[in-house]
């Protein structure tokens, strides 16, 4: 799990599903930076890519949150990610540790929102996450590459 570095409040504290959800993607955007530095050439316009996905739904999830008279939680100055990244094979943990993060995120966001756009943004980050999980997990030679139910306890 990559979870913010200790600060007085985080959106991880919050009731609000959008504003975790938000966080979530603050930590896989502040992964992918990290993981650039690590993977294999081949990989680099692929992580820029998901890199560039995940500030897309960020902004979008801002933007419901402002919508609806909130402010959006600001990313952490740092996170600590579940593995020390030292090699494209631990870059490639962290990513499907960050995608794994956000389909939890999400399903948690599915499961209380009561709105029709905040079901879109959960469906739609759901459902863009668990791809990319899969895709991890295809790289790290994981069996099953797809999971029953994303971002579920049991679905790992």
């Amino acid at each position: 799990m990559t979870s913010p570095v200790p600060t007085p409040s985080t959106a991880a504290d919050s009731d609000d599903p959008l504003a975790v959800a938000a966080d979530a993607e603050n930590a896989a955007i502040f992964t992918y930076g990290v993981i650039t530095a690590f993977v294999a050439a081949a990989r680099r316009r692929m992580v820029g890519d998901y890199a560039a996905e995940h500030r897309a739904r960020r902004d979008e999830i801002d933007r419901a949150i402002t919508a609806a008279g909130g402010t959006p939680p600001l990313a952490a100055a740092g996170y600590t990610l579940p593995v020390q990244v030292t090699d494209p094979e631990t870059a490639a943990q962290a990513a499907l540790a960050a995608e794994v993060d956000c389909t939890t995120a999400y399903r948690a966001l599915l499961e209380r929102a009561d709105d029709e756009p905040g079901r879109r943004i959960g469906v739609d980050g759901l459902s863009d996450c668990a791809v990319r999980a899969a895709g991890w997990r295809a790289i790290l030679q994981e069996t099953p590459v797809t999971v029953a139910f994303p971002g579920s306890p049991v679905s790992g």
